[in-house]
């Protein structure tokens, strides 16, 4: 009787177990690499990764367009040593993924909010969309370097000497409170790059 009580449980436990230890256990998905938070690195996004995730926050953009603007980015950024991931990421918070609605009108081809302070001075306004996104890289590089660092492209960014002799930041984190008031500025930049390092 005490054996076929034994081996009632111990066959019980042993059933447990190995259900319970076959059984998968959620697990938060991990990025499939990291991307540089830094400035002035290289970025690492394809103009197709970046279209992704632009068209997965405004899937009613025409994707091939957004697929040549972030392509736009890649070059520019990398005339000056910017890293167009942030660069891209940067553009979409500061546009709403270009559907504006502040103060920038899409017309003036402003991607990062340039010089719009208020009602009274609503932002630059640029000719073209290789302009815009050449002034914006530019700001990026005037924040992100000292003044003997030189820019390969002619300034096209109004506001470049001002920042040089103002602001040094090396990543997006001092981009808060700097670039932007918002103290969450960086964090929002933050959450895009972790999309793009899970595609």
């Amino acid at each position: 009787m005490k054996n076929a009580k034994f081996l009632i449980i111990f066959t019980s436990t042993l059933i447990f177990g190995l259900f319970y230890s076959c059984k998968s256990v959620p697990v938060a998905p991990q990025p499939q690499f990291e991307l540089s938070r830094n400035i002035n690195d290289k970025g690492q996004m394809t103009a197709d990764q970046l279209a992704k995730l632009f068209i997965a926050h405004n899937p009613d953009a025409d994707y091939e367009k957004i697929k040549d603007f972030a392509q736009l980015y890649i070059d520019e950024a990398g005339m000056e040593g910017i890293n167009s991931d942030v660069a891209f990421s940067q553009m979409c918070l500061e546009t709403g993924f270009l559907r504006f609605g502040n103060l920038v009108q899409p017309e003036w081809h402003n991607y990062c909010g340039l010089g719009a302070l208020g009602p009274e001075q609503p932002g630059e306004q640029f000719e073209t969309e290789q302009l815009g996104v050449r002034a914006h890289i530019q700001h990026l590089q005037a924040y992100s370097t000292t003044e003997d660092v030189k820019l390969n492209n002619e300034l096209v960014d109004p506001r470049y000497n001002w920042v040089h002799k103002t602001k040094l930041v090396t990543d997006i984190f001092g981009l808060s409170g700097t670039w932007a008031t918002d103290p969450n500025y960086a964090a929002k930049i933050e959450q895009l790059l972790q999309e793009l390092e899970q595609q």
